[in-house]
């Protein structure tokens, strides 16, 4: 069954511009740790990648006993739903998480927020010494990198 009436197909859906419209959503984000995770063998995974959170990830969890005894870590459990490769681990998971340095911890934290709340990975910038303005990418830089 097919719908006509506004906001449904016609000159508002036109009105897009062309580029919007070809561009397929993004959902997975390439990552650099600043130090890597070292798993037992004594391996350093520094790169991987995450996916953009859904509300499943945030509520799920809420019901988890070590998020209820102790609200700090919900990031971990988090995180460990949401990346989706960690340089040559099969499988990544709160465990995971909770073994990685407090540094790369933080870095996870920043990166989830900036891609589920603010919808992207650039952010605006500009120059301390002539005060132009610019975007950098924040997505898959090494720290101290441009």
């Amino acid at each position: 069954m097919r719908r006509e009436g506004p906001g449904v197909g016609g000159a508002e859906a036109q009105a897009q511009p062309p580029s919007a419209a070809r561009e397929p959503l993004r959902t997975e984000f390439e990552f650099e740790l600043p130090r890597g995770y070292v798993d037992e063998s004594g391996t350093v995974h520094r790169h991987g990648s995450m996916r953009l959170a859904t509300a499943r990830d945030e509520l799920v969890p809420l019901r988890d006993v070590r998020v209820r005894e102790n609200p700090a870590y919900l990031s971990v459990v988090l995180l460990g739903r949401v990346i989706t490769r960690l340089g040559t681990l099969g499988d990544v998971h709160d465990g995971t998480v909770e073994n990685m340095f407090a540094s790369d911890l933080a870095f996870l934290q920043d990166f989830y927020r900036q891609i589920n709340a603010e919808g992207h990975t650039r952010a605006a910038v500009a120059c301390p010494h002539c005060n132009e303005s610019f975007e950098v990418e924040l997505a898959g830089s090494r720290l101290g990198e441009s």
